[in-house]
């Protein structure tokens, strides 16, 4: 049987962070290193993103955060469950903590995000081609269920899900993030019956837990492509809406930028060591990279966005 042909999104999260990760992702996607970007609307950036979109041309969807930052609702930067005493959301571990223990309203969960979804388009002039959630926060409990409500309300065909075949095959990864990681992949398995109750799409597989960073290099997307291909030719891709058996649909995720200058950017409280470390121009210099063009023409990838699939 021929190896299929993949249709591979590439998305830029984090659009919209500081204007050094913005000034980036334009110049990964000029490079055709992406083919899509996500927009985080409550960062600092976030507008001057939205006008970059639309002068390049990038196919853009919403990156909903509910982690970093402060809410984009103004009644719930009053006072709510979702904010700290300080007014700024819980953080990535400190929301899947509270949401643990029974302390998030999904009232206000729902009014952030659609919140961010007017937002989004007021600064776009569209709605999302695309909906995740920094930080993997659209799969976890309870809050997928209401994620998953405004997606089918508002329309939005796609989303992401988490889940990365050879995840468990991975010694380079800390063992930190290896606990994270397969966590992340229960909550976004157990998010499929949700999503596909509410009609709502994703890729036949997905990439990017095992490449992100330092741990992106040519041959490490080679073998995350192998499993991913494996994983779709087995029948075990976590879609179960391919039309066409000779084509398999992929979305990689990727971070690439410049690094944050130290207190600018941000989403409300400063950029993060995340953002500030060398491994985002590390991620650039790898998509940019011509042998990634060969990798992706000798595996029979094509680069698209989530309006081609």
């Amino acid at each position: 049987m021929p190896q299929p042909r993949v249709m591979l999104v590439v998305t830029g999260d984090d659009f919209g962070y500081c204007p050094r990760r913005n000034k980036g992702i334009v110049d990964c996607f000029q490079a055709g290193g992406i083919s899509s970007v996500s927009l985080l609307v409550n960062g600092s950036a976030a507008k001057d993103a939205a006008d970059l979109a639309k002068r390049h041309n990038i196919p853009i969807g919403l990156h909903v955060n509910l982690s970093e930052g402060v809410p984009v609702c103004p009644s719930l930067r009053m006072g709510s469950t979702l904010i700290t005493p300080g007014g700024f959301f819980h953080g990535k571990m400190g929301f899947r903590q509270a949401l643990q223990r029974g302390q998030l309203i999904m009232a206000e969960v729902e009014l952030e995000l659609r919140a961010q979804v007017r937002l989004f388009k007021e600064l776009t002039g569209h709605l999302p081609y695309h909906m995740d959630g920094h930080q993997h926060i659209h799969v976890l409990p309870e809050v997928r269920e209401v994620f998953a409500q405004v997606l089918s309300d508002v329309r939005i065909p796609y989303t992401r899900v988490p889940v990365e075949s050879g995840l468990h095959d991975c010694p380079w990864l800390p063992s930190y993030l290896h606990r994270f990681y397969t966590q992340v992949e229960k909550d976004a398995l157990d998010s499929i019956p949700v999503f596909t109750r509410y009609g709502i799409r994703w890729p036949d597989v997905y990439l990017g837990l095992t490449t992100v960073g330092q741990n992106m290099s040519i041959p490490n997307l080679r073998r995350a492509l192998s499993y991913a291909l494996a994983s779709a030719s087995s029948g075990a891709s976590m879609s179960d809406h391919r039309s066409d058996p000779h084509v398999v649909t992929a979305e990689l995720m990727v971070h690439p930028g410049y690094p944050s200058q130290p207190q600018i950017g941000g989403c409300g409280e400063g950029p993060d060591d995340f953002s500030q470390s060398a491994d985002r121009q590390h991620e650039l210099s790898v998509l940019k990279d011509p042998a990634l063009q060969g990798l992706y023409s000798q595996e029979r990838v094509q680069l698209c966005a989530f309006k081609d699939l």
